[in-house]
């Protein structure tokens, strides 16, 4: 644990509420956020595992702003910090970032602010930070805190690993008397272990909040006509707000194009637009109904659209890291939402080929592929989605009643006897060899491995010449995702057999595989948790509450949920406040966006009450 002499003040708990409810506009944290911002004042470092949507930033910046002095935030992307700076000063917070997209006059000004003190959290990226000139430079002010965003990218155990972010593990030792928070929100229980010793050596909080998302359906099916496949999808959910993510930024736009040619309105979000396009896009997929936004994963970070209806893979996430982060940009409203998949062999292909071709050590290579196998292994599986899900974080579930698996939409086969095989073969080789070797094994395939262990001699080499080697590799990457093996357990790429699959091999527990994959469909179950409440709200003085953001949004050239989030809206559109003292009262809505926006707002409010046009 942390022991840093750093203290919070005496009235913590009281200053983290005003600060929550006159800078913010919240009456209360969300799960986990208390307890994060309390551990930091209190002067400890933390390690926060929190979903998509759960408020990982609030997490840092209502303690900079109760600690006073400057807080460093480190950020990987440009334009997340540039919109979360806007978002800060609307709120009346003085925020900076320094970075490459700036000229030198206005990078020096933002730094003069600094030195100053007059700004109060500092947003740069980590080679900007990790310089010697920066790190001196810094070392003279008053930091009270350090928050490191998407902290997974400093593990080399994780799927998004950045040489820039190793150097981040100096900060403990430079800033001895500094509490740290570094925050992600997929990290397996390897990447957590990794993120602890190298950037915390160890003596950290680590808080893992829940990762289900209950009202998420999770499908899965085999890309065939995957145009058609994807516009059946849409409309089905007709008028309703989506995310359709693409491999490449030219799919991007073909996706885009043939929805709009089939009546759909779809716009494309990909790193290769200017920013301008990017941000006026991503305004009208904030501002109007039933918008389609057909992107690559550029989209996604740092949108708070609470009423996004489905998430549409066209082609095969990197991982299942990748795959939860991006489907949780779905249902954050709690109402029912969808998560859909399209997988083929091609997109295998295409994803090895990514992964051989990344300029990373064997080490990391093969940890790659090891990832890319679970998800496989996701796909393929004839078990609850979200047990295999939620189990690759680490926590345990029921059958979900709200996947194409839990609504026996998928053809399975009793597999006891093909598993048992398999556990013989990776029993008698010693547990210490990947899938490939195993196949072979079962194969008879007298490879110069092989021969050169004497594997040819075991009782299982040529065991499963019944079946050909795609069955055997979907069998195992099934048995990965049900629990009965462990991949990679010594970091060399080999299978080990799990107690699960001790139990199998006793003939304690079966053991179901999926037959075959086909389109699928089902009734969705109820969403749990608490939905936002749209029944009975005027959608007319929405519209006109979006549009008007819209302008307001344009007028400061920022995206326009930077003004306010589509929550804020809703509870606006819900009270139709008619005093600046009910305005504070919407839910979103601090002291500095109650005097910049809150008269404007009350006068649309007004007009529409009125009929008449604003």
């Amino acid at each position: 644990m942390q022991t840093s002499t750093a203290s919070a003040p005496a009235d913590g708990h009281d200053a983290r509420r005003r600060v929550l409810k006159d800078v913010f506009g919240f009456d209360d944290f969300r799960p986990g956020q208390a307890a994060v911002t309390e551990a930091l004042l209190a002067g400890r470092h933390v390690l926060a595992v929190m979903p998509t949507g759960a408020g990982k930033s609030l997490c840092y910046q209502v303690p900079a702003l109760v600690l006073g002095g400057l807080t460093i935030v480190v950020s990987p992307l440009v334009a997340l910090m540039q919109d979360q700076v806007a978002a800060l000063r609307l709120a009346g917070v003085a925020a900076d970032t320094i970075n490459s997209s700036f000229d030198r006059e206005a990078n020096v000004a933002a730094w003069r602010r600094v030195a100053s003190g007059q700004t109060r959290l500092l947003y740069l990226a980590p080679e900007r930070l990790m310089t010697d000139r920066m790190l001196d430079a810094l070392a003279r002010l008053d930091i009270s805190l350090i928050a490191i965003d998407e902290a997974h990218c400093i593990s080399q155990w994780g799927p998004a690993f950045r040489r820039e972010y190793e150097e981040l593990s100096r900060l403990r030792d430079i800033f001895a008397k500094v509490p740290i928070i570094a925050l992600t929100a997929t990290a397996d229980e390897a990447t957590r272990t990794d993120i602890e010793a190298r950037l915390f050596a160890g003596r950290v909080e680590t808080l893992v909040l829940g990762f289900d998302r209950p009202n998420i359906k999770l499908g899965i099916e085999p890309k065939q006509d995957s145009k058609r496949q994807l516009l059946d999808f849409v409309r089905r959910h007709a008028g309703r707000s989506g995310i359709v993510y693409c491999l490449s930024r030219k799919k991007t736009e073909d996706v885009a194009a043939f929805l709009e040619k089939n009546g759909v309105t779809a716009l494309a979000y990909h790193a290769g637009m200017s920013k301008e396009a990017r941000d006026a896009n991503q305004n009208s997929f904030m501002t109007l109904p039933g918008v389609v936004m057909v992107a690559t994963i550029a989209f996604g970070m740092g949108i708070d659209k609470p009423d996004v209806a489905y998430v549409f893979h066209t082609d095969l996430p990197g991982s299942l890291e990748a795959y939860y982060q991006e489907i949780g940009r779905a249902g954050r409203d709690g109402r029912p939402a969808e998560a859909r998949m399209l997988f083929g062999l091609g997109d295998i292909r295409m994803r090895r080929l990514f992964i051989e071709d990344e300029a990373t050590p064997a080490e990391h290579k093969r940890r790659s592929h090891g990832r890319l196998d679970t998800l496989i292994g996701y796909c393929e599986t004839a078990e609850c989605r979200r047990q295999v899900l939620l189990g690759y974080f680490g926590e345990e579930a029921s059958s979900c009643g709200n996947c194409d698996n839990c609504l026996d939409e998928a053809p399975r086969a009793d597999g006891g006897a093909e598993g048992r095989i398999i556990l013989t073969a990776i029993a008698e080789t010693g547990e210490r060899f990947g899938a490939a070797h195993v196949i072979d094994v079962l194969l008879r395939h007298e490879t110069e491995k092989i021969l050169a262990r004497s594997h040819h001699r075991l009782a299982s080499f040529g065991s499963g010449v019944a079946h050909k080697k795609d069955f055997w590799l979907s069998l195992i990457r099934q048995l990965v995702a049900g629990g009965f093996l462990m991949p990679d357990p010594d970091g060399h790429g080999g299978l080990a057999i799990a107690e699960k699959g001790h139990a199998l091999g006793r003939g304690e527990v079966s053991f179901l595989y999926r037959v075959e994959t086909r389109q699928r469909r089902g009734k969705m179950r109820s969403a749990q948790g608490a939905a936002i409440d749209t029944e009975g709200l005027d959608a007319s003085l929405l519209a006109t509450l979006k549009t008007l953001r819209l302008r307001l949004a344009k007028e400061r050239q920022v995206p326009a949920y930077v003004i306010f989030s589509d929550r804020t809206l809703i509870d606006m559109a819900a009270r139709c406040p008619s005093d600046l003292d009910a305005f504070a009262e919407v839910n979103g809505v601090g002291a500095a966006k109650l005097r910049e926006f809150g008269g404007v707002f009350l006068k649309a409010i007004a007009a529409h009450q009125s009929g008449a046009s604003v």
